[in-house]
């Protein structure tokens, strides 16, 4: 975002100073169908008023770039689908609710599963945008136009048309900060301490995707010489950008707030987190057992793997309260043959398997 317009939503998010409930989010785009905005008929209602969950800033950005909004909700499908895949066989297991909050009230407590919800939900936003660009579906961005990397060959183009990954960042910035950044709360309070944890792991999901995007090449020449080649700035795909925030999970700081308003490390013998790690506030609660007041859901009922000693095992997983045996009857495709030219062909076998279930 250049130019006037971002001056005024810079303004027109430094107007909104009134905290905003942390039960509804952005991530309920996710949940909510979005027409595009020429699907609306003049005179009809606009689209940014029927959006759940967006803050005061992030309804004004709204209205400023409305097509942006479809691309922001499939980000955050794609960052609720990543969320499920990383913690499939964890505990938490990253689980939507049906209502605007998608994850419920676990959201509240700022643990190191909020912090890469956080993260993983402003780098789909990031990814979204910045594919969006390159498809020609914004008016207001294209093609990248990062500056040609210095170690590129000299005999290879560069000028295809990349992902604008510089435009995704700063426009999830924008958004995804929005809410956050029009709070007003007191210096060193708990509230304080939550909003810089949330700025802190938004900031690293971005860079997560601008650290792994790499340059692609497409050869040109006669019968596939390859005497040419023209290359252009590509995003990752998004499960390495998941893999990499797991690992930033992994590693995650606890952190408190100073008197002064700064996150500070609970245990000065660590180093002090970077812009590209993530940051907790709050111990973890306990996922076993379904708990209202926290938001948990519990395991009772999670499948179980009995022979794995990993968190997908069923003592852990169960958290020791035993687990229940049934079977079940799969089907899959088996005895495949190639057949000339050019199909496979394959039959259905039916297996009885053993499952477990958390008690």
């Amino acid at each position: 975002m250049t130019g006037p317009r971002l001056a005024l939503a810079a303004a027109l998010l430094c107007s909104c100073t009134s905290p905003v409930a942390d039960a509804n989010s952005w991530w309920s785009l996710a949940m909510n169908p979005i027409q595009r905005p020429e699907m609306y008929i003049i005179g009809a209602q606009p689209v940014c008023s029927q959006l759940p969950g967006l803050s005061p800033g992030q309804r004004k950005l709204c209205q400023l770039y409305q097509e942006h909004m479809v691309f922001i909700g499939e980000g955050a499908r794609s960052a609720i689908k990543e969320c499920q895949y990383q913690f499939r066989q964890r505990r938490w297991n990253c689980s939507t609710v049906d209502n605007t909050s998608v994850f419920g009230r676990v959201m509240k407590i700022g643990s190191r599963e909020t912090a890469f919800t956080y993260a993983v939900s402003a780098a789909g936003v990031v990814n979204a945008i910045s594919r969006a660009c390159r498809e020609g579906e914004l008016s207001s961005c294209g093609c990248s136009r990062t500056a040609r990397p210095k170690d590129l060959p000299r005999d290879w183009l560069w000028g295809g048309c990349g992902d604008n990954i510089e435009y995704g960042y700063r426009f999830a910035k924008e958004f995804v900060d929005a809410k956050e950044r029009e709070k007003n709360y007191v210096r060193g309070s708990e509230e304080q301490a939550r909003m810089l944890m949330n700025l802190q792991n938004n900031e690293a999901g971005r860079r997560a995707v601008y650290k792994l995007a790499d340059v692609a090449c497409k050869c040109h020449g006669v019968s596939g010489s390859c005497s040419l080649k023209t290359c252009w700035l590509q995003l990752a795909d998004f499960r390495k950008v998941g893999d990499l925030l797991k690992e930033k999970y992994d590693s995650a700081a606890a952190m408190r707030i100073s008197r002064k308003g700064k996150l500070e490390l609970v245990n000065n013998r660590f180093n002090m987190p970077t812009q590209e790690d993530l940051v907790y506030v709050d111990p973890s609660p306990d996922y076993c057992l379904r708990n209202e007041t926290t938001g948990s859901l519990g395991t009772q009922g999670r499948l179980c793997n009995k022979t794995s000693e990993g968190m997908d095992g069923c003592e852990l997983m169960c958290c020791g309260r035993g687990y229940d045996q049934f079977k079940t009857v799969q089907r899959e495709r088996c005895h495949c043959k190639f057949h000339w030219c050019c199909y496979v062909k394959c039959k259905k076998c039916t297996e009885i398997v053993d499952q477990y279930v958390c008690k």
